[in-house]
């Protein structure tokens, strides 16, 4: 292996069994440091790569989400970037890339847990996917919108007076009488 092959970090373990000189503390930190990059650049090009799958799905979409009218706000689809970059459709359910990083899982949060609702390598079977969840989600919120039938309301005949004073007549009598019932009991029962 030549020295243009061997990495930073095989240079100085070979500097350290060769025995010329013992590691030194600030040689070990910069071994430490390299290897930390290393793992930093293959985790972010990882990532890059997740990122770059979902913006293939996401622009894959956009005939779907182009057919939705506008007055429909139930879908907010895009992309987060964080620890686990994810494509959004709604507030429940998303786009995730599997552990390979090309399996495209397409799930949904219940309160029961999350849930798979189809998973593939390949692009159209998510689209479908996508696609019918949409329609039945566009579904759901046509059902909830049905207006159910108002009762019969009150024709705007004659007015309606005199049934709040019967009310309210009522209503003192069995007052009144309670109160007497009352106040007899209590005075029977001093005897």
């Amino acid at each position: 292996m030549s020295d243009a092959q061997m990495s930073d970090a095989q240079r100085i373990g070979a500097k350290a069994t060769s025995g010329d000189k013992p590691i030194r503390l600030r040689d070990a930190l910069r071994q430490a440091r390299i290897e930390a990059a290393d793992r930093t650049g293959v985790v972010i090009d990882l990532r890059d790569a997740e990122v770059a799958r979902l913006e293939i799905l996401n622009e894959a979409l956009d005939p779907l989400f182009k057919e939705i009218p506008d007055r429909i706000d139930l879908f907010d689809r895009g992309i987060s970037q964080g620890d686990t970059p994810r494509l959004w459709i709604d507030v429940v359910a998303h786009v995730v890339m599997g552990r390979d990083k090309r399996l495209y899982r397409f799930v949904q949060d219940t309160r029961f847990g999350r849930i798979v609702l189809a998973e593939s390598h390949s692009v159209p079977p998510i689209v479908q996917a996508v696609t019918d969840y949409v329609a039945r989600r566009m579904v759901e919120r046509e059902h909830a919108l049905v207006a159910t039938p108002l009762p019969p309301a009150i024709t705007p005949g004659k007015p309606r007076r005199g049934r709040g004073i019967w009310t309210f007549a009522f209503g003192f009598i069995v007052g009144v009488v309670a109160l007497f019932g009352f106040a007899l009991f209590a005075a029977l029962r001093s005897f």
